[in-house]
């Protein structure tokens, strides 16, 4: 069994007491001082804005979010380790694991290997709720391994599942086996997921503004950005972030880039706010057409994007990679599925992979890039 260094998760121990200094996981120290009750750093990975900014994260923020979890999940467990630990997924299952007093299990590294995934499930302590967190990347390249696979993902209490959105007919498929996968929201700055399918954990809020952009407000929130020069000066509770944390109604927020809707309690998300795609004068979400999309049957993975385009200002792109021994899907066919209105794509470029920013996140800038010069050279094909 694999098991992660016991100088980590001691200095993890000492910082959510208090009593040590600040972890700063996978990264260099950062270039300004971290204040007082700052008890993790973690880079996030600049998805949006093409730049990652240092998020500070205190030790309350972080316990909250574990003992939330804890309590949606079905109490302390034992956790598997199968994300990199310096984005905060990977890292909230070290702090999880800390809460509960347990010790994680750890996925062998490199190359994602749902064989080895199988193996290490079946180290864990079988006295407690087993859990483990995936991108959805590792998810489906496990439902598409062997049925031994899928069967040591049923023995866990929860698989949580997030770092990028999940199409709703991979989580179908994971349901009808029988594999327990919580879909999650969130990001650095709320210490990893705060909402589980559509519902927030204890104690967290969520607003959608008069734009449509989600809010988040709660224990979990960061205290702020290291670059922030209030947070430089020790001011963990005011407001910052450079926009992204603002005051309503006398209430710290976290301003997301997202939007969404919230009815009856429940979170829809959209898609990133900066991510819409404007063709034909409509605008267009690309996560919708990515969730009907990803219904075809020979899709594997995939992202829309806009493509510059003289008629249509934005072109509406599909990038996709086959699903695994499948013939690449038509755009007639992907078409066919979104309906042939405003939201069916109007082209395609077929790779055989996603570049990714980050554990699970596509790279929407570079698929852009690519699929333009793709375009440009006569490949793939158009309406």
């Amino acid at each position: 069994m694999t098991v992660v260094p016991t100088v980590l998760m001691t200095a993890l121990e000492a910082a959510l007491e208090g009593t040590g200094a600040a972890v700063v996981p996978g990264a260099s120290a950062p270039g300004r001082p971290i204040p007082p009750g700052v008890a993790v750093v973690l880079t996030t990975s600049g998805s949006t804005s093409g730049t990652g900014r240092a998020v500070a994260l205190s030790a309350r923020a972080l316990r909250a979010s574990a003992v939330a979890t804890h309590d949606r999940l079905g109490g302390p467990g034992q956790w598997l380790l199968a994300l990199p630990i310096d984005h905060v997924a990977g890292l909230q299952v070290l702090v999880r694991s800390v809460v509960a007093g347990t010790r994680p299990v750890v996925a062998p590294a490199g190359h994602f290997d749902p064989r080895s995934l199988t193996a290490s499930i079946r180290t864990m302590r079988t006295d407690v709720p087993r859990y483990l967190s995936l991108v959805p990347t590792q998810l489906v390249r496990t439902l598409a391994a062997d049925a031994e696979a899928v069967r040591a993902l049923r023995e866990c209490t929860a698989v949580l599942v997030g770092g990028a959105a999940t199409p709703a007919a991979v989580l179908e498929e994971a349901r009808d086996r029988g594999v327990p996968v919580v879909n999650t929201y969130g990001m650095t700055e709320t210490c990893g997921g705060c909402v589980y399918d559509g519902v927030p954990l204890e104690g967290v809020d969520v607003r959608v503004d008069e734009g449509g952009r989600i809010h988040l407000a709660g224990d979990v929130l960061a205290a702020g950005y290291l670059d922030d020069d209030v947070l430089a000066a020790g001011y963990l509770d005011d407001d910052g972030g450079g926009g992204a944390f603002v005051e309503h109604e006398g209430r710290r927020w976290f301003r997301t880039p997202d939007a969404g809707t919230f009815d009856a309690g429940t979170l829809h998300v959209l898609g990133r706010v900066d991510d819409v795609v404007v063709t034909g004068g409509v605008n267009v979400h690309p996560l919708d057409v990515e969730r009907t999309l990803a219904a075809v049957e020979t899709v594997g993975e995939m992202v829309v994007v806009g493509v510059p385009d003289q008629e249509w200002g934005q072109l509406l792109t599909a990038v996709v990679v086959p699903r695994t021994g499948r013939a690449a899907p038509t755009l007639t066919r992907l078409r066919e599925a979104a309906g042939h209105g405003a939201h069916a794509p109007r082209a395609l470029v077929v790779v055989g992979h996603l570049a990714l920013r980050g554990p699970g996140k596509v790279d929407r800038r570079a698929a852009a890039a690519l699929a333009a010069a793709a375009l440009a050279r006569g490949e793939g094909e158009r309406y």
